[in-house]
């Protein structure tokens, strides 16, 4: 059913719910009223639990039905747009896709209007601090007077609001959630799936569903547009068979035929045009293999626009990366303190882990996302010092912790699969929540220590988002 008609990018007379008053909600609805639409907005929550959320709509003219979403917002609907906390199997969704009801989302919406070139980055890691270096170096090569770049999405902010702002001649870079993906039905003209490992399995429930939303970020690309995958990943690699255009590739460990690649540790960018050197790794302000791959991606990505190798080597080589990811906070009486919040599975964990080469005091917890934690629990044994757990994920990692590590006496297990001992781990204590453990780590520190917070898990059971725990973190270990 579509019985209204999009004039110049407006929704006139088409019957648009919206399920979910998170930020993409509330610029879903927005932007749709202020194009035509007759927009029904819906929260399972009730008006004292969506913060100002309301208060952001209170200047527009549309129905809001609060505390569930009633089967009455499948009749005369034209559209259903989902916040990117509400999963396409709810049974209004099913109801409404059941009916004929087409489904979108903030990103989509965009995607579906935006006159200019559009970048999608998605991923299980790392995205984010490939989408903000990649911006920055499109931002020092590519912007002029009559040609703005523009960075959003799932970064933090939805792209909706500078929709009519953006010109054809403008270049957008957009992170994107495997949420967003499942529902797409258009894409964009670059596309990057950096990695895919096992990520948000409470909300997709099996590895081959989340495959499948990532997947749906190249299947709909245009036939000329360009995909660039993760070499060394076998998930990303095992995508080459959705690539509908030109496949660019990365890698750290392996020249590649077109993209970009180390040549005795530079940065080297392959393309129909020959090589061209960028930087070297060691020149790069991120630390981790793992900053070393983002920086890879971001390169590619940049030269598939026209970025000049220059450009893109300055910004590489001062990029500083983003907030809450393995972000200094302060060195305090020779202890560093780091804020990895955005890790919100173990495979991040592991990676700021292998990032930093002092003794560790790990910050861990949080609320699990039905994820593998053994192999994360094997490295904690292996090369963390002091292991403080906070949140509802606490008991699990313990349990995880006890297959590799002897906890009652404080010794590691000889772990027989693997031939060796995990040397490091000497204490494990488990708090309520954040506040404690930082107070533990106050207490545990030595000088040359490096306490990180990087928890595994999402916030989800005592913050709104990981922004919101790392700034805690942050507000907390200036205190000290």
């Amino acid at each position: 059913m579509d019985n209204g008609r999009r004039v110049n990018g407006s929704y006139v007379g088409r019957r648009v719910v919206i399920l979910g008053l998170a930020r993409q909600g509330v610029a879903l609805a927005r932007h749709l009223v202020q194009h035509g639409a007759d927009v029904v907005v819906s929260d399972l929550r009730q008006a004292g639990e969506l913060g100002d959320a309301l208060d952001q709509l209170a200047d527009l003219s549309l129905e809001i039905v609060l505390g569930g979403h009633p089967s009455s917002l499948v009749e005369e609907a034209d559209l259903f747009c989902l916040s990117g906390g509400v999963p396409a199997d709810a049974p209004i969704v099913q109801q409404a896709m059941a009916r004929g009801i087409p489904l979108s989302n903030d990103s989509q919406t965009f995607m579906k209007d935006c006159p200019a070139t559009v970048i999608g980055i998605t991923g299980s890691a790392g995205k984010t601090t490939t989408t903000a270096m990649l911006g920055e170096m499109c931002r020092h090569g590519h912007s002029t007077d009559e040609r703005r770049v523009w960075v959003g999405g799932n970064i933090g902010r939805s792209m909706l609001p500078d929709l009519d702002k953006i010109g054809p001649g403008d270049l957008v870079v957009m992170e994107l959630s495997s949420f967003q993906l499942e529902i797409m039905t258009s894409s964009v003209s670059v596309a990057a799936v950096l990695n895919l490992t096992s990520n948000h399995l409470d909300r997709h429930r099996t590895m081959k569903a989340y495959s499948a939303a990532k997947a749906r970020l190249l299947q709909h690309q245009p036939v000329d547009g360009i995909a660039l995958l993760g070499q060394d990943d076998p998930g990303s690699s095992g995508f080459q068979r959705h690539v509908r255009g030109r496949l660019r590739m990365f890698s750290l460990e392996d020249s590649v035929a077109d993209g970009a690649f180390l040549r005795d540790n530079v940065i080297t960018l392959r393309g129909p045009e020959g090589e061209q050197p960028v930087c070297r790794t060691d020149e790069l302000r991120l630390l981790g293999r793992h900053n070393a791959l983002n920086a890879l991606a971001a390169a590619a990505l940049a030269d598939s626009v026209g970025v000049p190798a220059t450009a893109i080597a300055e910004v590489a080589r001062t990029f500083a990366g983003v907030e809450h990811r393995l972000e200094l906070v302060r060195e305090l009486g020779g202890v560093s303190w780091f804020d990895d919040s955005s890790a919100t599975a173990p495979e991040r964990l592991m990676a700021a882990i292998r990032s930093l080469d002092q003794p560790i005091v790990l910050l861990a917890g949080g609320r699990d996302k039905d994820l593998p934690w053994s192999e994360a629990a094997t490295l904690i044994g292996e090369r963390v010092r002091d292991l403080v757990l906070f949140g509802q994920a606490a008991d699990l990692i313990r349990v995880q912790l006890e297959e590799v590590v002897d906890l009652q006496a404080g010794e590691p297990k000889r772990d027989h699969r693997r031939g060796r001992r995990a040397q490091s781990l000497e204490r494990v204590i488990q708090v309520g929540g954040l506040a404690q453990a930082v107070q533990e780590a106050a207490r545990l520190v030595r000088p040359g220590d490096a306490v990180l917070l990087s928890p595994g898990g999402t916030s989800f059971d005592s913050y709104q988002d990981f922004c919101e725990r790392g700034d805690h973190f942050q507000a907390m270990v200036r205190e000290l």
